[in-house]
């Protein structure tokens, strides 16, 4: 199983977008990625986070052994 690098932006109280990123297998689900970075956005100094899965925006980046 691959792991791959994923983008995630979550909307906040602020009207700013957080983006983390997730490094998990590229057959991950989507709300494991959410909940990811979600918690790590909970635990900073950051404004709160929405915690809505449809307002998140999830990306996959870069390549893994298997794309080259």
């Amino acid at each position: 199983m691959e792991s791959g690098c994923w983008l995630v932006a979550l909307p906040a109280s602020d009207g700013r977008q957080y983006v983390y990123r997730v490094y998990a297998p590229d057959d991950a689900l989507l709300a494991d990625l959410f909940w990811e970075a979600w918690h790590c956005h909970d635990e900073g100094p950051h404004p709160r986070a929405y915690d809505l899965f449809d307002a998140a925006r999830i990306e996959r980046v870069g390549s893994t052994a298997a794309d080259i």
